[in-house]
């Protein structure tokens, strides 16, 4: 991350205008650096006093964020030999912030401390027509053992750790030539912001995984990182594996109320903070995520179907047996067959799905849920992970495991499509309560049903009517709660606005069913409101109608960049794609459905089993060329997998087990 300030000297007495300029450079990664450059624009060499005023307060980010910073009592301000050393210590650790320069201060300032700042200074020569540079390091100290900052003193920025893993992947990321500048712009930027929201285990340097979103959310969250990484499957599926391992080396293992810890729970967020009583449940690692979990085995099927196989995958087979335990055993509480969420002290989320706000499940007349809750969308996230561990099991050629979790699919959806379906309404209650009753809110939860298939096809039309009809559809996206519900308020965070993940997700679900235009409505939609945004999707916008407001309506608190919102865009191109492999029984799906806006389209180097495949599209058809040896392509789209849908016939290439006929 870098941002670049300019300022000037005010004129001397007597002037009109200045001749100093004071450009200010500032990189962040593992602390900062800041490059200030001092430009003499005058016809006169100039002497210059810079001061730097020094002051750390170690504020906690959502101290931060909210605009309420505690006062920290007792912060140590060391000044020796041009260093200054701020330090705070409390519970018996210790964070300190290091300031070092290059040139070192001007030892004829001297360098002072008070209460609350330390100062430091330089006296520069700046020649006519010349600039000097003072750089700052800005170190951090966990502990006293020094994190390494990636932007170091005397390090040309090109040549940075974060410089050269970002050229990696501009190298790697597909690229997209069409007529529609703003999809153009929008992929473009996408691509670039999830390069930096990548975080890199120290432990596993090759390993990385996506953060939440800046600058809130630069941390681990189980739900986030599984869905993005889904998302960007054909930019970069090792950005899928990465964040499969490092779940799966978090995934719980014992009982804890506090942190709501469980034996094969996914985690929600994971951070490293010193006032642990600003984290959920009081530590730095927050397991109340009722759908990571189903989700992590829905990704490691996703994964196998993209190609990826060998040890690695074989080693999180274990690892989705124990989320599928989970899920059995603590998911579902009452044995009623549906996963539900109730948190376990007062210190966890009251709500547990994405939308996470304390009032984002209520009724239709404003009434909030009672738990514990099953939302509707948890349940097909359960459904496609007991087909993605069936799928495993027969690719394996275990056909009575593969059974097992078939018939649970079955039965699954036998059960959501009677209970949670409210015929006189003609859609999907957002969930049911304690008491069974169903959540009668017009949500966009059930378009996230759609996506896992778990959806009866006689009911997906009305469905389909209901997330597209004037209630739900902005002109930009589908909004989070309708509008003719009482709770809703389109600048709320989760009870009327627009997410761009949300509607991803939705416009892949109305594709699985053939819902073709309604798709494509959502997908222009949301390809219009980044116009608004300088050409990137934020992490959500105000669900105004855009009859009404002719741009979106910023949310002002959204993050930006945020990874499920880089993310999207690409997600929309492969659902406009209709681009679906099934690597290990050898064939791909692709039968585009692109508006005539974005024609001609060509994609190049998506990233398939080793492979980097080119499709070319026009308003005459698609070519597709760069598939991996022996995969077949078929000019269709995939009909939607079931457990009804896969017979074994033959074994895949490789493996012992059956081969799928899809049908």
């Amino acid at each position: 991350y870098a941002g670049t300030f300019i300022t000037r000297r005010p004129p001397r007495s007597g002037t009109v205008d200045s001749t100093l300029l004071v450009v200010r450079r500032r990189y962040v990664g593992n602390g900062m650096r800041e490059d200030i450059t001092v430009r003499n624009l005058g016809r006169e060499t100039a002497g210059v006093l810079l001061h730097l005023e020094i002051d750390s307060d170690f504020a906690g980010l959502f101290e931060v964020k909210e605009g309420v910073v505690r006062p920290r009592e007792g912060v140590l301000r060391e000044v020796r030999d041009g260093l200054v050393r701020l330090t705070y210590r409390r519970g018996g650790e210790s964070r300190s912030v290091v300031i070092t320069a290059d040139p070192a201060p001007s030892t004829a300032l001297g360098t002072t401390t008070s209460a609350t700042t330390a100062t430091v200074g330089w006296q520069l020569v700046v020649g006519a027509h010349a600039e000097t540079t003072v750089s700052i390091q800005v170190g951090v100290e966990m502990d006293g053992v020094e994190v390494p900052p990636r932007y170091r003193l005397g390090q040309p920025i090109e040549s940075s750790q974060p410089a050269a893993q970002l050229a990696e992947w501009r190298a790697i990321t597909p690229s997209v030539q069409t007529p529609d500048e703003r999809l153009a712009t929008l992929l473009a930027k996408s691509a670039e912001d999830l390069g930096v929201l990548r975080i890199f285990d120290p432990d596993h340097p090759q390993r990385a995984i996506v953060a939440a979103g800046a600058p809130w959310f630069m941390a681990i969250f189980g739900r986030d990182s599984l869905i993005t990484s889904w998302m960007v499957l054909p930019l970069d599926p090792s950005l899928a594996l990465g964040t499969l391992q490092t779940l799966a080396e978090l995934q719980g293992t014992k009982v804890d109320p506090l942190s709501e810890e469980q034996p094969g729970r996914i985690l929600h967020e994971a951070r490293s903070v010193m006032d642990v009583e600003l984290a959920l449940g009081g530590s730095n690692i927050y397991y109340g995520s009722v759908d990571a979990t189903p989700l992590f085995v829905m990704l490691l099927g996703e994964l196998r179907r993209w190609g990826l196989a060998g040890p690695e995958v074989e080693a999180l087979l274990p690892h989705a047996d124990r989320a599928l335990e989970w899920i059995t055993k603590y998911g579902d509480r009452d044995g009623d067959g549906f996963v539900e969420y109730q948190r376990l002290t007062d210190r966890g989320l009251v709500n547990q799905g994405w939308k996470d706000s304390a009032d984002s499940v209520t009724f239709a007349t404003g009434t909030p849920a009672r738990p514990p809750i099953a939302l509707a969308e948890v349940q097909g996230y359960v459904y496609a992970a007991y087909l993605a561990r069936a799928h495993f099991a027969r690719e394996l050629g275990d056909h009575d495991v593969a059974e097992h979790w078939s018939a649970k699919a079955v039965e699954l959806k036998r059960r959501f499509n009677e209970e949670f379906w409210l015929p006189d309404r003609g859609y999907f209650a957002l969930a049911l309560d304690a008491d069974k009753k169903p959540v009668d809110s017009l949500a966009s939860n059930m378009g996230h049903c759609l996506w896992t298939g778990i959806v009866d096809e006689d009911k997906a039309p009305s469905v389909a009517a209901h997330l597209l009809g004037p209630q739900m559809f902005t002109g930009f996206g589908v909004r989070t709660l309708a509008s003719s519900m009482e709770a809703y308020n389109p600048m709320s965070y989760h009870n009327g606005s627009v997410w761009p993940h949300d509607n991803a997700i939705i416009a892949a679900g109305l594709m699985r069913y053939g819902f073709v235009a309604e798709a494509q409505r959502i997908a222009l939609g949301l390809i219009d409101a980044s116009g608004a945004f300088g050409g990137r999707l934020p992490e959500l916008f105000c669900g105004f109608d855009r009859s009404e407001f002719a741009i979106p309506v910023p949310y002002p608190a959204s993050c930006s960049p945020q990874a499920w919102a880089a993310a999207a865009p690409f997600y929309l191109l492969r659902t406009l794609l209709r681009f679906d492999p099934w690597v290990p029984f050898r064939q791909v799906w692709c039968a585009p459905a692109v508006p005539p806006r974005m024609l001609p389209l060509r994609v190049d180097r998506l990233h398939l089993a080793g492979s980097t495949v080119s499709i070319a599209v026009t308003a005459d058809g698609a070519t597709v060329k760069g598939l991996p040896d022996g995969v077949e392509l078929i000019s269709r789209a995939r009909p939607p997998l079931t457990a009804s849908s896969v017979r074994p016939v033959t074994k895949p290439e490789g493996h012992a087990g059956a081969e799928l006929a899809i049908e």
